[in-house]
Order: structure tokens, then C-alpha cells, then sequence
């Protein structure tokens, strides 16, 4: 009956005009949520499914809020590095409870491992650097009781690196139990994941209807946390003007996709707050070199003109974008903070012109959220002054990053958010590429615009081998000053994430990246 109850209010909530306040026992947050283009852990590899997931899942460790670049216990409530320098041996709560009451053991841990090398789907890179493979992987990762197991690696890394992916997403422990009783023609439960949930974290999920509402409910008996709020419900509302609407006339708790406009309107309210928060979040224009009008690098100086960086940051989208022209955000240990280029459309057309470039014309696939319509609107007029036509192809999130995954477009407007709070994350996605073939997919920004790059490969992983801290944060400067000046990816601006939340909300936190947004703490 009660869950009849539940239903029925939320349908209400998703089709009322004006409601007045939400319940007290409900946070209500508006987020364009689609992006989502799957809920498990082992294929989800979006910004909301992350947010999700990170309450609904625990790890072996989680990122430190307090220093993400460091971890604190998850499901592990010790670990102890191996002597061998390629170990790290963990032991398990033993009061950790699935939502399903099912115990936490060391089969789980092994299992949710395997899914991911076995699936092989965008996040699976993350674990499969450990050298994981389906052929190996029973070598690799060693249950050596109820409650502890053994994680090995190959190569010269440290167990400190090794820590921090452990701590990502796609390490998220899943209950064998119940998800091997969903699996279907061998999908180790990854259709029933999509849009279901099995895990140990202080939510679990209740409703998903895709591009519309994620609805996740509470677990009071969670070793992450009992949540103060029953019940959170994320409405997809992608028009930033519809969510201030909703936010002022208590239809909402809470607003993430406001623009300019709407933040400045809304600073005047009593009963509402407007809080920003930093992200590692980094957007860029990149071009895929399958193209050929497109792989002359005077091409890609030429754009590097053409942006007009100031207007964008400083009045057209103030609060939420900082100009940032290189791969790594700032405070990871490493980051180029130097920004070398400004507008300038004659620069630009005399590059062009030197090369023998005329009329050139760029199709660009971007999401179309009034932040990326802006800043490509922007981006359009700019270029047209040094003689470069922008065609806009705005489309939704999923549409987007599908086409960019299979490396259909020709150029791109888009962001990338480090994977784990490491340097190498940020570094393989902008400067490592050794297979460009189409049957190697790999998540990165080089493979994913074709570009080939062994060198630069060659010194990013030198840059992963190295435990002088100094002197790796040097490397990865030099790497990032190398992309800086000659790529076709010119990364543009640091994001920083401005929140509208009513007064009555206490606790709610953005953190730089989504495995930092926890609600458990949320109150009302």
C-alpha cells in the first residue's frame, strides 16, 4: 500500500503545475538527467548515471571529500600492500549488507570485477590498466576467505594509483546473488542493470523511466550511511528558465541547470540559495581526424584564435565557466594553469591563408542545453570572422556521446571529467593513443577524434611510471603544453557548477567530480 502511495504522489509531483512545497520525507532536484544512457556500474560512463551510482553503490574505498586525491574505508575496513609491490590484500566489513540483506563477501568483490573486464564497456579501461584480462583475471584478483581477497597488478605502478581506480565507478561492488539471477544469454545481469540496481550504498534504485525521472529510495540498514531524506526524485528538466520556475514555486528543492539569467534572478529570493562549486569538469572543441579538411595543425591553430574566450567566461556564461586552456583542472597535482591564447580572427585568417585554406566549413555536434548552444552560438560568430563556417548540430546528451563513442562526428563541443583523482586519468584521455584502429574503442578524447600519437603516449606513461612527485607533476606539464599548442583538441574552459537550493535544504554539497555528490547527509 504504501508504495502504491508512493507512486501515486510522485506522478502527481511529475505532472503538477504547482504544488507549493515538496514533502518533507522527498528531496525533489531538477537536472537534465539525459545523459543517462545506462545504470550499471560496469557500462555506465555519463555525469548523472555516475551522481546515481554513487549512492547507490559502494567500493572497496572511497574518495577522501575531504582530499579526493587520497581514500578512506568502503566496503574494506583495512587493506595492507603486498611486499611483492604488485599486491594489496583487503579485508571486508563484515557488517556491510546489500539492499537485498544480502551479506557483502569477497565472491561479490570478485564478481563485480570480472563483470567489468568480461563486458568490456566504456569504464572498463579503468580496472583493465591493472592488466586484467577475461584470460587472466582468475590470477588476478584472489578471494582468500569469506571476508578478504587479493587485488594483484602488472607494471610499475603504485599501490597509491592502484587505490584510486579501485575508488571509481566501475569498481563499484554489485550483490552477486541477485544480479546473476537477471543475467540473460550471458549478460553477467547487464540488461536487468540498465535500469535496475543491486548494490550496498544508502540508496537503492526505485524508478527509472528514461529522460524523464530517476527515483531512488532509502536504505536505512546501509554501512554507508542512513539517509535523512526517503526518497530523492530527479526530474529531467533540460530549460534553465522551466527549472527557476519550479524551484520558485516549490515544485523543487533544488535546481542544477540554471543559466546566467536565471542565477542573477534568482540571488534577490529570500527562501532561495545560489551556491558554485568547482569541478574538475574541463570542455573543449575538438576535431575528429578521420576528416581530412581537418588534419593540417593549421587548422588547429587557426580555432585556437577564434574562440573568444573572455566574452564566453566573463559575460556570457559568468559564474560557471573559467578559462582554462589545458587537460588537466586545476588542483590535480600536475595542472598548466597557463592560458597563451586570445582572440584574434586576423591571426587566425593569415594561418589559414599561409596554408591555403579557404571556405573552410566544420560540421559540429554539441548538446543541446542552453550552456552548449550558447557557447557554440558564440563560438559560431567568432569563427566567422576569420573565415570559418561552424554548422551546429545540436542534439540530446545520449544522441551525442553515442555518435562521439563510435567516432561519427566530424568535430565536437564537449567536456571531459577525470575518471579518478589521479593525473594519468586526464593524461590518457588527452595524450595516449597506440591503436587508432575502429575495432579498438578506448574512452579517451585521442582515440575518440582519431588522433595517433605514439610519442606522446610514450611520455605519458613515463609520466605514470614515475614516483618522484616533483618531478611527475613536471612531466605531465610538459605533456599538457605539447597538446596545448599542437592538437586537434583545444580544450577552452574549467567548469564550475552554480546551484540554486531552497533554504529549507541543509547539507547538500556539489563535489568536483559526481562520485562526490552524496544526498545521505541531505536534510530538510
Amino acid at each position: 500500500m504504501r508504495l502504491i502511495c508512493s507512486m501515486a504522489l510522485l506522478m502527481s509531483l511529475l505532472t503538477q503545475t504547482v504544488f507549493g512545497a515538496t514533502p518533507k520525507d522527498m528531496l525533489v532536484v531538477l537536472k537534465n538527467i539525459d545523459d543517462i544512457v545506462s545504470l550499471d556500474p560496469a557500462e555506465s560512463y555519463e555525469f548523472s548515471g555516475a551522481e546515481l551510482l554513487a549512492n547507490i553503490y559502494q567500493n572497496l574505498v572511497q574518495y577522501d571529500p575531504a582530499d579526493p586525491n587520497h581514500v578512506r574505508p568502503g566496503l574494506a575496513t583495512r587493506w595492507s600492500a603486498g611486499k611483492d609491490g604488485h599486491s594489496i590484500e583487503f579485508v571486508l566489513n563484515p557488517d556491510a549488507r546489500f539492499a537485498s540483506e544480502n551479506g557483502v563477501r569477497a565472491d561479490d568483490v570478485v564478481y563485480s570485477f570480472r563483470r567489468v573486464v568480461h563486458l568490456n564497456r566504456a569504464p572498463a579501461f579503468i580496472l583493465t590498466q591493472l592488466g586484467w584480462t577475461d584470460a587472466n583475471f582468475d590470477e588476478m584478483v584472489k578471494k582468500t576467505g569469506d571476508r578478504t581477497l587479493t587485488v594483484l597488478w602488472k607494471g610499475d605502478l603504485s599501490a597509491g594509483f592502484v587505490l584510486n581506480l579501485l575508488a571509481s565507478r566501475p569498481a563499484s561492488i554489485v550483490d552477486e546473488k541477485v544480479v546473476a539471477t537477471h543475467e540473460t544469454s550471458g549478460d553477467l545481469g547487464n540488461t536487468w542493470l540498465q535500469q535496475h540496481s543491486a548494490g550496498s550504498g544508502s540508496y537503492q534504485l526505485k524508478l527509472y523511466k528514461p529522460r524523464e525521472v530517476v527515483v531512488l529510495e532509502a536504505v536505512s540498514t546501509s554501512s554507508a550511511g542512513a539517509p535523512k531524506i526517503k526518497q530523492l526524485l530527479f526530474k529531467n528538466v533540460t530549460d534553465g528558465s522551466t527549472q527557476r520556475l519550479q524551484l520558485e514555486s516549490g515544485d523543487a528543492d533544488i535546481a542544477r541547470d540554471l543559466g546566467p539569467d536565471q542565477v542573477a534572478a534568482l540571488k534577490a529570493g529570500k527562501d532561495i540559495t545560489v551556491e558554485a562549486f568547482p569541478q574538475a569538469t574541463v570542455h573543449f572543441l575538438s576535431l575528429n581526424q578521420k576528416s581530412e579538411k581537418l588534419r593540417n595543425p593549421a587548422v588547429w591553430e587557426a580555432l585556437r584564435y577564434l574562440v573568444d574566450y573572455d566574452a564566453i567566461a566573463n559575460q556570457l556564461l559568468a559564474g560557471q565557466m573559467v578559462v582554462h586552456q589545458a587537460f588537466l583542472p586545476s588542483g590535480f597535482a600536475g595542472a598548466l594553469n597557463e592560458n597563451p591564447y586570445k582572440y584574434d580572427p586576423a591571426k587566425a585568417r593569415e594561418i589559414l591563408m599561409k596554408a591555403g585554406i579557404k571556405n573552410l566549413s566544420i560540421d559540429v555536434d554539441l548538446v543541446n542545453t542552453p550552456r552548449f548552444l550558447n557557447m557554440a552560438q558564440s563560438m559560431q560568430a567568432s569563427m566567422a570572422k576569420g573565415g570559418v563556417t561552424l554548422n551546429l548540430l545540436p542534439g540530446t546528451a545520449a544522441q551525442v556521446i553515442t555518435r562521439y563513442r563510435a567516432r561519427k562526428q566530424e568535430a565536437i563541443l564537449f567536456y571531459w571529467r577525470p575518471d579518478y583523482f589521479d593525473p594519468h586519468s586526464n593524461g590518457k584521455a588527452f595524450a595516449y593513443n597506440v591503436d587508432n584502429s575502429d575495432t579498438a574503442p578506448q574512452s579517451s578524447a585521442t582515440w575518440r577524434n582519431a588522433w595517433l600519437v605514439p610519442d606522446l603516449s610514450a611520455k605519458t606513461m613515463t609520466a605514470l611510471a614515475e614516483y618522484d612527485a616533483d618531478k611527475r607533476a613536471a612531466d605531465y606539464r610538459e605533456i599538457q603544453r605539447i597538446v596545448q599548442k599542437n592538437s586537434p583538441i583545444i580544450v577552452t574552459f574549467q567548469e564550475a557548477s552554480q546551484v540554486a537550493v531552497r533554504s529549507n535544504v541543509k547539507g547538500f554539497k556539489v563535489g568536483p567530480t559526481p562520485d562526490l555528490i552524496w544526498y545521505a547527509g541531505v536534510s530538510k
